[in-house]
């Protein structure tokens, strides 16, 4: 049965993210987890990651809790809009950053098996950011990208993609400039800038609060933490049960 906890503790709560993670490793049995992502606590697990489940479970929490919720986080998921719309109706979207970089990142990985760039360690020293790497490590860098014009041209859209991320002081701003990122990138990262352009909106809203679901990286690494002390869970309730004790202390 799929039913809330009695410790309510979303009293104070403005802005959350949505993620799915395996109950147990290697297999295909997904929940929901649902976090604060201002706060860093794990708020509900759900026993399902289908859409009218999900809703079915957070509505059981009062609409005036629902109501406050000003943002929710999430990666770009199809069913993850649909809950929003119906539980939290003031809720803006907003599509985590580091999912849409990774986005950009994973199509320039494909463009360098592509072009035959296959040294060791060129996918890292491609998809790190640049501002990361020490001098020798720019150095193979460069060694990397002066193997192909094509490459080179890729990696330095991506950084742009990840400067605008950086520097974007507004919503509005943040658009517009990734709109001529689009348009730039379009032949090099036909995939990406489909998705992206598909979901701009809820990308950009990123800069209105800079929400992400970076806290939720946390929240999901001291899940697996606790399901590694348990030895696995194969009863749903008794794992829900441990992992919201848990993050109660």
């Amino acid at each position: 049965m799929l039913v809330l906890g009695e410790k309510n503790t979303w009293d104070s709560v403005k802005r959350v993210a949505l993620d799915e993670i395996a109950m147990r490793k290697g297999h295909q049995d997904f929940v929901t987890v649902v976090g604060d992502i201002e706060q860093g606590n794990l708020l509900e697990v759900i026993d399902s990651h289908r859409s009218e489940e999900i809703i079915k479970v957070l509505q059981q929490q009062s609409f005036e809790i629902r109501n406050q919720i000003e943002e929710v986080s999430i990666d770009m998921w199809g069913g993850f809009p649909k809950v929003i719309a119906q539980v939290f109706p003031n809720a803006l979207i907003v599509y985590d950053r580091f999912h849409v970089m990774k986005l950009v990142n994973n199509e320039l990985n494909k463009l360098r098996k592509t072009v035959g760039m296959t040294t060791r360690g060129s996918r890292y020293l491609l998809l790190k950011n640049q501002a990361d790497l020490n001098q020798e490590q720019q150095l193979k860098l460069e060694q990397v990208l002066n193997h192909s014009p094509c490459l080179r041209i890729a990696y330095e859209l991506k950084e742009e993609f990840r400067a605008i991320y950086q520097t974007a002081r507004t919503a509005e701003s943040g658009k517009h400039r990734f709109q001529a990122w689009l348009n730039q990138a379009q032949l090099l990262y036909q995939e990406s800038c489909q998705t992206i352009r598909e979901h701009l909106d809820g990308i950009c809203n990123y800069f209105i609060s800079h929400s992400s679901s970076g806290a939720m990286e946390g929240i999901n690494n001291r899940i697996k933490l606790i399901k590694r002390q348990g030895y696995g869970f194969t009863n749903f309730e008794n794992f829900r049960a441990r992992l919201l004790a848990c993050f109660s202390n």
